[in-house]
């Protein structure tokens, strides 16, 4: 398990939280809340069979006076968002306290973790070749994190019901869409996985 890291894309207060930027624009959503209870068991058998968990941080930096960078697309489709949301180092920016604190974290700027980040890295450097990939959004931030591992030749799991969209249809597509280029599993294959290898059952 030293070389397997559980990639968690995006799942921040900001998001997720209902005090956070999605939810005081009241675009709270059951799917995506449900993701994080879900996920704890198998973070903590990550951790327990000497696994990383690797977090990525979508980021809005912020320019002068605090008002951030938005794109153009992004800010048509989300005008609520404003200064101090996803900022660098503030609690809206960071991973829900369920299931923290991951051993690496990588802030992004775009819809994939590899874009302009350090997340390869960082994976290189800590010898991770397999990633088990969750979080949100299932058809943006996790499927071209996914099709960016792809490229770079990783091994990856995408954990269906670990992803989630702000459509069930939505989710279902890009799921289908990733099967050519990853293994689709569940929650509870993959902990019985990491259990058995680790030993733990």
């Amino acid at each position: 398990m030293q070389d397997t890291a559980l990639l968690l894309c995006d799942l921040q207060n900001d998001f997720i939280h209902p005090e956070g930027a999605y939810g005081r624009a009241g675009l709270g959503n059951a799917d995506i809340a449900a993701v994080v209870p879900r996920l704890r068991p198998l973070v903590d058998a990550v951790r327990a069979a000497g696994g990383w968990v690797v977090s990525t941080h979508f980021t809005l930096v912020p320019g002068k006076g605090g008002a951030p960078f938005i794109s153009p697309h992004l800010k048509h489709l989300r005008p609520f968002l404003a200064k101090g949301d996803f900022v660098p180092g503030g609690w809206g920016h960071a991973m829900v306290e369920a299931l923290g604190p991951a051993d690496l974290a990588v802030e992004k700027v775009n819809f994939s973790a590899f874009y302009m980040s350090r997340l390869e890295w960082v994976l290189h450097r800590a010898g991770i070749k397999r990633l088990l990939v969750a979080g949100i959004v299932t058809s943006g931030g996790v499927a071209s994190t996914v099709r960016d591992a792809h490229v770079r030749e990783f091994e990856i799991t995408v954990l269906e019901d670990g992803c989630a969209a702000f459509a069930r249809e939505v989710h279902d597509n890009a799921i289908a869409a990733l099967r050519p280029v990853a293994r689709i599993a569940s929650i509870s294959e993959m902990l019985l996985e990491v259990e058995h290898f680790a030993g733990i059952r």
